[in-house]
């Protein structure tokens, strides 16, 4: 998750990779994503996968707020860091070279998917609950009290990320 050194080249020539602007805030949905409560008392599986849907919950809130607020560059690069993230992952994990490709493009489609059901179910057009069953718990549904848990920090972490200017937010502080 750390940020690759520059390259010679591009400290002698002063190129920098613009994504890295976004790192910050990269890292902070990483963490979010991470925090104990949505395993513990959110019942969210300590897995990989959960750790995903975790991280892609909280990455998905961030590009609906740059959706509204932001520039379409921003949500971009943070997609990008995204993706080198999970290719980095895959290739910890052992996946080979040959399939790397079609894991990313999955974990691509799932994002958009869960973009789509997020945006939904925080405008009101659709039970949060529902969305949340699904792509969290994988169609699971966990005791009422995880769920309540769970749906209560996303409305409470959406309210957050509308309520921090985005400057801010661009630096990393996501509410």
């Amino acid at each position: 998750m750390s940020s690759p050194a520059p390259s010679f080249l591009s400290r002698l020539f002063g190129r920098t990779d613009s994504r890295e602007k976004m790192r910050p805030l990269y890292n902070a949905i990483i963490v979010e994503g991470r925090a104990e409560h949505w395993y513990a008392l959110g019942q969210v599986p300590d897995t990989l996968d959960g750790r995903f849907d975790m991280i892609v919950a909280t990455l998905a809130q961030v590009l609906l707020r740059l959706e509204r607020d932001g520039t379409a560059q921003e949500s971009v690069w943070l997609t990008e860091l995204f993706v080198d993230d999970m290719d980095g992952q895959l290739r910890e994990e052992g996946v080979g070279d040959v399939v790397v490709g079609k894991h990313v493009g999955r974990m691509m489609s799932a994002l958009g998917g869960r973009i789509a059901a997020y945006r939904d179910a925080l405008n009101g057009d659709a039970p949060l609950n529902e969305a949340l069953v699904r792509n969290l718990y994988r169609g699971q549904a966990p005791d009422p009290a995880a769920l309540a848990h769970a749906e209560a920090e996303i409305r409470s972490g959406w309210a957050r990320r509308l309520a921090v200017p985005l400057d801010r937010m661009l630096t990393g502080d996501i509410g």
